[in-house]
């Protein structure tokens, strides 16, 4: 179930909330915060049936909670199905589902000695995101789920690196209406119900529970209107959303820093998304962050405008984290910067 972050400002917004309960995803992002433009990482886990405003409707049963956002006929909008099977989304592609599973996405990076390449792996194990945990053995071999981390230090004109852009496992996960949403179990109370078939699933709902580092406001947001309200509630509404953008996919190849800009001040929400049937988005707001967009020409002309984000205070991490064994540093000596995939969104104040 959706929960709410704790915040005097967010109650006050869900008094809002209610009164805005019939608006299309879209309509209440135009209407809370109608001056910031909406990044691709957002379109692109939006429907066009929802942006449209197309009829959805809902049914609870004891089979489970069936959605349809068709309009009757058969394959023309999305279903979802929560029931004693796990959870299925159909796309409207006949007898496609949605399965969340291990596949290719995240940034890789050639760090290594005579061109090997250092992955940091996405899946399986903990995400890289979450500051908290211990880097796995899988995950400091090569696997091209990655995210990617460097020294800020590194973070100017004329560096090199070796990049590969993709999305995330669950690129096609896409966000429900918040009436939607709110009807299926977000709890690990129902694991049973939910989990029968879709595991991994567990390690996203486990990581939305459990409490951040010190510092850290975090939330999993179900819905986009419940992203838009943590960050609000957070920066304020004169906020700026950002995400990574490359003009065409690409294989991994040698990309040149061009340009730099830092945007925003001190404070930032970063909202990754997460392994789900559904598009879930793990936000967390810290005051150490710093938000970068870098301009990057690739060998085969590939343009991609990458936001980085750099953390300049590592000290509350776990000491065995990703990031420190790869880049032989140790927690709190060091900025430690990385890429963000194409699918998650940095939010920072105008």
């Amino acid at each position: 179930m959706e929960q709410a972050p704790k915040s005097h400002n967010f109650d006050h917004q869900l008094a809002f909330v209610a009164s805005q309960a019939a608006l299309s995803p879209d309509a209440y992002w135009k209407s809370v915060l109608p001056n910031a433009p909406m990044p691709k990482a957002v379109k692109d886990v939006l429907h066009n049936e929802w942006i449209e405003d197309k009829s959805t409707s809902v049914g609870v049963g004891k089979g489970g909670v069936n959605v349809d956002t068709g309009k009757g006929k058969p394959g023309s909008g999305t279903n979802v199905n929560v029931g004693g099977n796990g959870v299925g989304v159909d796309t409207g592609k006949p007898d496609k589902r949605t399965n969340v599973g291990v596949g290719k996405g995240g940034v890789s990076v050639n760090t290594g000695p005579k061109g090997k390449p250092v992955y940091v792996g996405v899946t399986p194990g903990p995400s890289p995101f979450v500051y908290k945990y211990a880097a796995t053995e899988t995950q400091l071999h090569d696997n091209p789920n990655v995210a990617l981390f460097f020294l800020e230090k590194d973070l100017k004109r004329g560096t090199k690196m070796t990049l590969h852009f993709t999305k995330t496992t669950n690129a096609e996960a896409t966000f429900l209406p918040r009436p939607v949403a709110v009807k299926i179990p977000f709890s690990s109370d129902k694991m049973p119900e939910i989990l029968d078939q879709l595991s991994i699933m567990k390690n996203t709902i486990k990581e939305c529970e459990e409490p951040g580092i010190k510092g850290e406001e975090k939330y999993c947001a179900t819905s986009l209107e419940s992203m838009i309200d943590f960050t609000t509630s957070k920066l304020g509404k004169s906020v700026q959303p950002i995400s990574t953008e490359v003009d065409r996919e690409t294989q991994l190849q040698k990309y040149r820093v061009s340009e730099v800009k830092k945007t925003g001040g001190e404070k930032s929400v970063v909202c990754h998304k997460q392994n789900y049937a559904y598009a879930v988005f793990y936000c967390h707001k810290t005051s150490t962050t710093k938000a970068y967009v870098v301009s990057l020409d690739g060998v085969d002309g590939t343009k991609a405008k990458a936001v980085a984000v750099c953390h300049t205070d590592t000290s509350a991490w776990n000491p065995k984290h990703l990031a420190f064994q790869v880049l032989k540093v140790k927690s709190g000596t060091v900025p430690i910067c990385h890429f963000l995939p194409e699918d998650h969104v940095v939010w920072v104040q105008n």
